[in-house]
């Protein structure tokens, strides 16, 4: 029945405050529809504007990575610690819990082992597949100057198209080849022709030169590749300073699960990510408790 205003108490209308106009807190975000902000919030977390990620997608290349032959034993039990986990859609299915919470950043591309040319990746995810699986994002390597370079490119652009049709923000992977310098001016470049043809994240490699020009330069928010295993204090100081030089979050793997103490790194990331923790009270911090494990 429609509500009779005859014998109700008069309304509030607040006429005096104006209403408040909804910014969002991420770089690059803030004309994004709804349900992409909502996934965005997601993956990084709204009080720090920072992502922990949690990257164990490298067997849809290279099969089981070490630290990945079980990742129902040794993984599983480390999701809960992460903002959000990158994975395939085959480890998706089989092996996490569907009770678990966390975002989920899905990989989109595929194609070639590693005995062959990876720049010769195409999509290998159907978007009404990352719909049915509830994922915050999707994502795929770009390889610029690669092989493939103009088919990455193009396979980003159709993945972009498709997840602004549905609401899900794509994170385009800056992968670097054996013959591709690893420098300020190579990320500048592979990181901003992502952004611009529509990706809504974008990660990338550290380099201790600057990093910050990378991520000034880059008009959505960049998310730290965490690369091969390097010492836990070498992979603190890496993550820390990335996030001092405007990073919003890190993506770390094998810095993780190849650790010999994978649940203290993964804290310790947390708090290097989150409270900005420095490299020797993180390092000091992660042998305090790792025997956690």
């Amino acid at each position: 029945m429609a509500e009779y205003d005859k014998d109700k108490q008069a309304k509030e209308y607040y006429t005096d405050i104006p209403v408040e106009k909804y910014g969002f807190f991420l770089k690059g975000a803030h004309s994004l529809d709804w349900g992409m902000k909502n996934r965005l919030s997601r993956i990084f977390r709204p009080d720090t504007g920072r992502t922990v990620m949690f990257a164990i997608d490298h067997g849809y290349f290279q099969g089981p990575t070490t630290g990945l032959e079980r990742p129902d034993v040794n993984i599983v039990p480390l999701m809960p610690y992460a903002d959000a986990i990158m994975l395939t859609r085959g480890i998706l299915r089989t092996t996490v819990p569907p009770s678990l919470t966390k975002a989920v950043v899905m990989r989109c591309s595929g194609g070639p082992s590693i005995l062959k040319e990876l720049s010769d990746e195409q999509l290998a995810v159907d978007i009404e597949d990352a719909i049915r699986m509830n994922v915050a994002a999707i994502t795929l390597q770009v390889f610029i100057g690669g092989e493939f370079e103009t088919r990455s490119i193009r396979n980003m652009t159709k993945l972009v198209d498709m997840g602004l049709r549905y609401g899900i923000p794509t994170m385009a992977v800056t992968a670097v080849g054996k013959d591709m310098v690893r420098d300020a001016k190579y990320f500048r470049l592979a990181c901003r022709i992502s952004a611009e043809l529509g990706a809504q994240i974008v990660k990338t490699y550290y380099v201790p030169e600057d990093f910050e020009t990378v991520v000034a330069s880059c008009p959505v928010p960049i998310v730290m590749a965490g690369g091969k295993k390097i010492s836990e204090l070498d992979a603190l100081t890496m993550s820390y300073r990335a996030i001092q030089e405007g990073a919003a979050g890190v993506d770390m793997g094998r810095n993780i699960f190849q650790s010999d103490a994978p649940l203290a790194m993964m804290k310790t990331v947390n708090r290097v990510v989150h409270e900005n923790l420095a490299p020797a009270e993180a390092y000091e911090y992660f042998q305090g408790i790792r025997s956690e494990g």
